[in-house]
């Protein structure tokens, strides 16, 4: 099992990101698939959920309603839109597979004026 994050920056308050998470090594599909965050000096949080099969999206509350995931089975990619950003958004983000324990290697998002 691979995965690639991309697609973090620097933006500034109110702006959007788009994550990106390219997988491999496994039936990309059927299986949940999350994004997680770990800000400076605090444990890491799941962010979002998409569920295998039905696609069902569940997300933390500081998110609901301005980050959207999403997957692209034909390009085995899982995508984080994240608008509306704040500072408090500032973290690694990562990419995780709860059914292998994998994760990503991260990508930085910061959230700065």
């Amino acid at each position: 099992v691979q995965l690639v994050e991309s697609g973090g920056g620097l933006v500034q308050p109110g702006g959007s990101l788009r994550l990106s998470c390219a997988a491999s090594g496994f039936t990309f599909s059927s299986y949940d698939m999350s994004w997680f965050r770990q800000a400076p000096g605090k444990e890491r949080e799941l962010v979002a959920m998409l569920r295998g099969g039905n696609d069902r999206t569940n997300y933390v509350d500081s998110v609901k309603g301005r980050f959207t995931i999403s997957r692209d089975r034909a390009k085995n990619t899982v995508y984080l839109q994240m608008n509306s950003l704040k500072p408090e958004d500032t973290a690694v983000y990562y990419c995780y597979v709860p059914s292998f324990g994998s994760w990503g290697q991260g990508t930085q998002v910061t959230v700065s004026s």
